[in-house]
């Protein structure tokens, strides 16, 4: 007697079935709740890391411009360009402005972004005309030896009090010494 014909058979293969649906059907449900409760805890981690968006402390800047000749020519390859504050560093706020002149010597002293400026205080400026090593990502050399390179012995001072733009002129170094 085949199956078809057998109802105890047919019953046994439809609670089969039945009991694998079931299985199949709870599966699905306990990856859907899953899914949720990871999506839930995304959301959760999002609103508690976030913080209510606070944004790193900034000391306002004010633009600090010039042009930088060598000999009286604008340099052939970038001169680096950092300022030192007199008082030492700020250890509640530390800040580093820097920059590297452009074509003709042009610069613009940056803090947090591309030419943002310097915060207030009396800083000193150090030169370095080296080369720029693309691949090690390193500035290395200096065409003055070292002459502008000690903050310490610095003649180029800054001094920044508010926001207004600072426009430094053109600075003329030596290679020379003179």
């Amino acid at each position: 007697m085949s199956s078809s014909e057998d109802p105890s058979a047919s019953s046994m293969v439809h609670t089969r079935l039945k009991g694998k649906g079931t299985d199949m059907l709870s599966e699905d449900r306990a990856i859907k709740n899953q899914r949720a409760m990871f999506v839930y805890a995304g959301c959760l981690l999002l609103l508690v890391g976030c913080g209510g968006g606070d944004e790193p402390y900034r000391k306002p800047t004010a633009p600090v411009t010039g042009i930088i000749t060598i000999d009286g020519q604008p340099p052939k390859n970038p001169v680096k360009i950092t300022t030192h504050p007199v008082d030492g560093m700020d250890q509640e706020h530390p800040s580093f402005s820097h920059c590297m002149t452009g074509e003709n010597g042009a610069f613009e002293i940056s803090t947090y972004e591309t030419g943002d400026g310097v915060p207030e205080g009396e800083y000193r400026l150090t030169f370095q005309a080296g080369q720029m090593n693309l691949v090690s990502r390193s500035y290395s050399g200096d065409l003055f030896k070292g002459r502008y390179s000690d903050p310490e012995k610095s003649e180029f001072t800054l001094t920044v009090s508010g926001t207004d733009p600072i426009d430094l002129g053109t600075i003329n170094l030596s290679t020379s010494g003179q």
